[in-house]
């Protein structure tokens, strides 16, 4: 019993590994790629001629540049919101100990307790209860 355990463990571990090596070398393809991809797997599927094959191409050629273009434009919004975030964040930090500063010891205590308790109001929603993220909300006839 104990050997089967043994093997059992050690065929885990080797698809783990196997697994995790696999989703780091994995890169994204081509726009070309993934329109070559798409234009065989139509042919195949839809038995096309090599002019339509040559037509259809150039098709998922345009279609998949214009969708790469896209998804790095929002990359790049998105890289410029994380930036944003982190430097509004960061101004925070700056007013919370120019804040801190002037206060006394009592009141800095008072201060953080006050923060402390918008922190957990911000978890609350409507109707008074404190849900988890992502949580799906209950309506008033659901039970």
């Amino acid at each position: 019993m104990k050997k089967l355990t043994i093997a059992l463990m050690l065929v885990l571990m080797a698809g783990a590994a196997a697994f995790a090596q696999e989703a780091k070398t994995k890169e994204r393809p081509t726009p070309e790629e993934r329109a070559q991809k798409q234009t065989e797997m139509m042919a195949k599927q839809l038995e096309l001629s090599e002019a339509q094959k040559a037509e259809i191409l150039a098709i998922n050629l345009e279609n998949a540049k214009k969708r790469e273009a896209e998804m790095e434009a929002k990359r790049a919004e998105m890289d410029a919101k994380r930036e944003e975030m982190s430097a509004r964040r960061e101004e925070m930090k700056v007013q919370d100990e120019a804040i801190k500063k002037v206060l006394t010891e009592e009141q800095r205590a008072k201060w953080e307790e006050l923060k402390e308790s918008q922190r957990h109001r911000r978890g609350r929603r409507p109707g008074g209860e404190i849900r988890e993220r992502g949580e799906i909300p209950r309506r008033r006839g659901d039970n």
